[in-house]
């Protein structure tokens, strides 16, 4: 991850409006990050569970990606031979939205998918929370999980983001994946709607409701 100091103080904002939920929250505090890729997600994310610490407030963040219903170059070869696969349904939403509600009933304890991206294959885990307090859901989709208590959308498109995408050099910047990026992009947009935390392109945080 490549966290900037526009991270750093987008968390920053972001914990300043959570932090009095979180410590009159009886329960777990569940948080989603979301926006298209290379909008910044993982880097908020880590800077939110990093300021939470400096409060002495304990988190956990699961990552969507490791709910693919396929490892990624598998996933990625599908995609090849059909770029209509490309959407939420290659995701395990429904896992994730399952989990979820474990934790807001009491949980501390889950099992969860993992990736093991260079062997192209997902094991289980087990999680134990029973320390963490808030639980951070970051990914792409995340926005459309129902048992949270705020939606945090990074309004960046892809045209935003291109710099982003170039420096951490995870694909091949090319006219494939462009056509990938501008469906997810119609998909993704789309959930702002459900968001109620946005931060806009210039790393500004408006809570909405």
């Amino acid at each position: 991850l490549i966290i900037k100091d526009h991270h750093k103080n987008a968390a920053k904002e972001i914990v300043n409006i959570i932090h009095p939920e979180i410590l009159n929250s009886k329960s777990k505090y569940i948080i989603t990050v979301s926006g298209e890729s290379g909008a910044g997600k993982s880097e908020v994310a880590e800077s939110i569970a990093g300021q939470l610490k400096e409060l002495g407030i304990n988190s956990y963040i699961f990552q969507q990606d490791d709910f693919f219903i396929y490892p990624p170059k598998t996933n990625a070869a599908k995609r090849k031979e059909d770029i209509s696969r490309v959407g939420i349904h290659e995701v395990k939403m429904d896992l994730l939205e399952e989990i979820l509600i474990a934790i807001q009933n009491g949980i501390t304890r889950t099992s969860k998918p993992l990736v093991i991206f260079d062997e192209d294959r997902i094991i289980e885990e087990t999680v134990d929370l029973n320390d963490k307090k808030v639980i951070i859901v970051e990914g792409t989709y995340t926005t459309t999980l129902k048992h949270v208590n705020h939606h945090i959308f990074i309004d960046r498109n892809i045209y935003d983001t291109r710099g982003s995408r170039q420096e951490r050099g995870r694909e091949v910047q090319d006219e494939y994946l462009e056509k990938i990026l501008l469906i997810e992009h119609d998909i993704i947009s789309a959930q702002k709607v459900l968001a109620d935390i946005i931060v806009n392109k210039d790393y500004n945080v408006n809570k909405i409701k």
